[in-house]
């Protein structure tokens, strides 16, 4: 228990020998109440988060022994509470460590972002001023008090990364550190949860969650807890992971808001296949219906909606063998899936077919997600549509959001360059308060005007001139878009254009590291998808800082501008010089789902001042992302009522 106690965790929310946060915990509660008071008189203030850097620059002129100085310090901290004396020393010590295995000496921002962490706040530290460096000191001192940490990186690619770059910096003060990946079987993901670190990213964390919840004796009792533990030794089925004590999140607004409303289900194959004859049946009903007349897609093409029409041409439907597959209102929901298997889901957009079978995309990361499926039978549609074989039906076991899960943790701090925001919903959802960090250099990045284009076929051609015009200064080029079939369309027209390039998207994600390496070497061109987004540092190569450092040019039309600043970040890192183009086509699929035809028609025209082509894009943006907001809110309210009724019901009936 000590080392809860160390970071001041109120002891009565640990629940038996796996320690979390439960929700509606007296000290839950006193940290929101706490919260939405400071939010009232301003919030965190910049100014002590400066102060305590400054005392810690004065630790680190002090020199010191560093093997003295940890066991000193892990003494001083055994049984009692991290004070603000303890935590300047051990910063001190982690800078000290830090500068004597890998040559960074921390800056005053990155001390800042590291106290900001340890005290369960978000740090708003802007891109390229090194996160990476500000959540391993807080990790580290964390960890020397005895907490196990979770580190919650975007991808596995950056989460291996980070942990290997930060091996040799724990290493010297003698802390441990894996990383947790999603091709690792149970028994090396058991000895990386071990760790004093272990990076992972927030899906994998979730879901050994849920597979601990399966084996774990929840409706036992403290004591009985204690005893089910004792028998695990002796052959039983060990957690995976060691509780839920402190998390540090990067990137927190992607992982805590873009990703929230999506529900983590963890699924098993329930050993039946699936009733092909009537997925098929469906299938083709909804390959003769027509759009508008017979169905309407909503939410982006995720759903489906069947008019009278379209139900109508169900009703001679004959009966089968099976009772709920003669059910009208199973019937109707399953055309509707087939609907949007056929017209929603898009192959290079949504999903990868890759050695015959349906592979899912990462909407946020771009990225490839294997062992991810959809649920209901729309996997097993889409594979119907493509020509895949059948996978074996899987039922959901058990499933929680993001929204539910990291409120568990009984210490929790994230840092993001765009989390300012969404203040008022991390204050409200998590009780986490933001921190904004100054930048260490003013930034020198250049933000050329927007260019608007009615259509994709035209948009290309004028990527490939603004990309060739760079490129014989001799700068680098890195352009962003949506999709994969996007890139390479792209990817296309530069070929024609004589331009060499490289493309990094899911399909070409082998060589990751060796392209991101490149992409700011000079006159190098690289296309990406938003797997150069998020946590990606580009360094410019001999030279191209003194020719204007890397253009980005942004295809993306993302939900929230919080998105798009992001990949503009890539460029200007650091202090650098650097620049950023948006070029979008008004065919892009936010602008056909939200922007008036009237409107769209007119903004085609391509007269339009410079504030309108602003406006045109960013209402959009606005409309996505307040039912973004929306949506989130519904879902934490279901998670809500289901907690509640679940509470009352085990009083009722205890």
């Amino acid at each position: 228990m000590n080392q809860l106690l160390n970071l001041g965790i109120e002891p009565g929310v640990v629940w038996g020998g796996y320690p979390q946060r439960m929700k509606g915990a007296r000290g839950d509660m006193l940290q929101r109440a706490g919260s939405a008071l400071r939010a009232l008189a301003g919030g965190p203030r910049q100014a002590p988060y400066a102060a305590f850097a400054k005392r810690v620059d004065a630790l680190l002129q002090t020199g010191g022994s560093l093997p003295g100085d940890v066991q000193a310090l892990r003494l001083r901290q055994s049984g009692c509470a991290w004070d603000d004396a303890a935590l300047a020393q051990g910063l001190a010590l982690g800078a000290r460590a830090l500068e004597s295995k890998l040559g960074w000496r921390p800056y005053p921002t990155q001390i800042m972002a590291a106290r900001i962490l340890l005290d369960g706040r978000l740090a708003e530290m802007a891109t390229g001023e090194g996160k990476t460096v500000a959540i391993a000191l807080a990790a580290a001192v964390a960890a020397l008090g005895n907490t196990p940490v979770h580190v919650i990186t975007a991808n596995d690619y950056l989460a291996a990364r980070d942990a290997a770059t930060m091996r040799p910096f724990y290493a010297a003060l003698g802390l441990s550190c894996a990383s947790v990946t999603q091709p690792m079987d149970q028994a090396a993901r058991r000895t990386a949860w071990g760790a004093d670190i272990a990076y992972c990213t927030a899906k994998e964390l979730v879901f050994d969650y849920l597979r601990d919840g399966l084996a774990r004796p929840q409706a036992l009792g403290d004591l009985e807890q204690r005893a089910w533990r004792l028998a695990a030794k002796e052959g039983a089925q060990v957690p995976l992971l060691r509780g839920l004590c402190l998390a540090l999140v990067d990137e927190a607004d992607t992982i805590l808001i873009d990703e929230a409303g999506v529900p983590l289900v963890l699924s098993r194959a329930d050993g039946s296949a699936v009733g092909q004859d009537f997925l098929a049946e469906a299938a083709r009903r909804a390959a003769v219906m027509r759009e508008g007349v017979d169905f309407e897609l909503i939410h982006g093409g995720h759903q489906a909606r069947l008019l009278s029409a379209g139900q109508q041409q169900l009703v001679d439907w004959p009966n089968g063998t099976l009772a709920l597959h003669n059910n009208r209102r199973h019937r109707e929901d399953t055309v509707a899936l087939a609907l949007v298997a056929a017209h929603g889901l898009q192959r290079d957009r949504d999903y990868l077919v890759q050695g015959g079978r349906v592979i899912l995309v990462d909407g946020t990361t771009g990225r490839a997600a294997a062992g991810r499926a959809w649920s209901r039978g729309l996997h097993q549609l889409v594979e119907l549509k493509e020509g895949c074989a059948f996978t074996v039906r899987n039922s959901s076991v058990a499933q929680i959001t993001y929204q539910q899960f990291f409120p568990r943790y009984l210490r929790l701090g994230g840092m993001s360059g765009t989390v300012g925001h969404s203040a008022s919903e991390m204050r409200t959802v998590y009780g986490l308060e933001t921190v904004a960090v100054p930048t260490r250099l003013p930034s020198r990045r250049i933000d050329r005007p927007t260019v608007l284009l009615p259509n994709s076929t035209t948009l290309w051609r004028a990527v490939a001139s603004e990309v060739a015009a760079v490129h014989a200064q001799g700068r680098p080029v890195l352009v962003g878009t949506d999709t994969i079939a996007q890139s390479e369309q792209l990817s296309a027209v530069l070929a024609a254009a004589g331009l060499p390039h490289a493309v990094l998207n899911a399909r070409k994600d082998a060589d990751e590291e060796a392209l991101v390496a490149a992409a700011g070497q000079r006159a190098r061109i690289t296309v990406a998808t938003s797997m150069a987004g998020r946590g990606t540092d580009i360094a410019l190569g001999e030279g191209v800082a003194a020719l204007g450092g890397l253009h980005v040019v942004l295809c993306q039309h993302n939900p929230s501008p919080r998105i798009d600043r992001q990949f503009s970040g890539r460029a200007a890192r650091r202090g650098e010089p650097g620049s950023v183009r948006r070029m979008l086509a008004l065919d892009f699929a936010q602008f056909a789902r939200w922007l008036p035809g009237s409107w769209a028609r007119v903004a085609a025209g391509g007269r339009l001042p410079a504030w309108l082509v602003r406006w045109t894009v960013a209402w959009p943006q606005w409309c996505a992302a307040y039912t973004g907001l929306r949506s989130r809110q519904s879902l934490r309210r279901a998670d809500d009522e289901t907690q509640h009724a679940l509470i009352f019901d085990r009083e009722k009936f205890s």
